[in-house]
């Protein structure tokens, strides 16, 4: 009789072991994997940000880029050609090149 009980448990630990299992590789799924796609795109796009760009800040101004450095960027804000104000690449949300129609 000790016999069936001892494998009863050993068989439930086993599925509770695969069902958490199944549930921590369905949060990467549905959690990191997008992140992770999400921080590739932006890193795409900001190593093809060039000067005459227009960018969209994440406050939510946009710009026109005129000098960029290995971590900071300067935008350029409005027509009077007076307001640069530098800012971290990571700053900026959306990149828009000047002949994309």
């Amino acid at each position: 009789m000790n016999g069936i009980i001892a494998s009863s448990s050993v068989t439930s630990w086993g599925s509770m072991i695969l069902i958490y299992a199944v549930l921590i590789g369905a949060m990467w799924f549905f959690l990191m994997r997008p992140q992770k796609k999400e921080q590739k795109r932006i890193t795409a796009m900001l190593s093809t940000m060039e000067v005459g760009d227009t960018a969209l800040t994440t406050s939510g101004f946009y710009g026109v880029i005129i000098d960029i450095t290995e971590e900071d960027v300067i935008v350029e804000f409005g027509n009077n050609k007076n307001c640069r104000i530098p800012m971290q690449k990571s700053a900026i949300a959306q990149i828009e090149k000047p002949n994309a129609e």
